[in-house]
């Protein structure tokens, strides 16, 4: 079985992720923020918020993602996962200039991860195939 599709989108993830890490380092440099520490400016503070943020918003993905590939449909899974990426970098660059606006990417990913969930549980059950 190949999986095509669900494996350019992870390396696309996986770049998205990236840039969100090298998006704190450049506001640890800008505002001398020294690791370990995760106290400094608020321009600072939303960067690593989007970064951890992403970080637990993975932990979902990742599985549903692959799953619903797996016992699904690889196009459809990779699909999903390209709507959650935009959500997720409409989330990021809403956040970084004001937080308040960030509901409509978050929005957007938290329902393509759920779609992806629920790709899995059908794949799986067999009701679809």
């Amino acid at each position: 079985m190949q999986i095509l599709w669900t494996s350019w989108l992870t390396v696309v993830v996986l770049a998205m992720y990236f840039w969100n890490v090298v998006t704190v380092g450049k506001a640890r440099g800008k505002y001398g923020v020294k690791a370990p520490s995760v106290e400094g400016p608020e321009d600072f503070q939303r960067a690593l918020r989007v970064q951890a943020n992403t970080v637990e918003q993975l932990v979902f993905f990742f599985p549903a993602l692959w799953l619903c590939a797996l016992w699904f449909s690889d196009k459809t899974a990779a699909i999903a996962g390209v709507v959650w990426v935009v959500g997720r970098i409409l989330y990021a660059l809403a956040y970084l200039k004001d937080p308040s606006k960030r509901g409509a990417g978050f929005a957007v990913a938290t329902l393509a991860s759920l779609a992806l969930w629920l790709g899995a549980i059908v794949g799986l059950t067999g009701l679809v195939h």
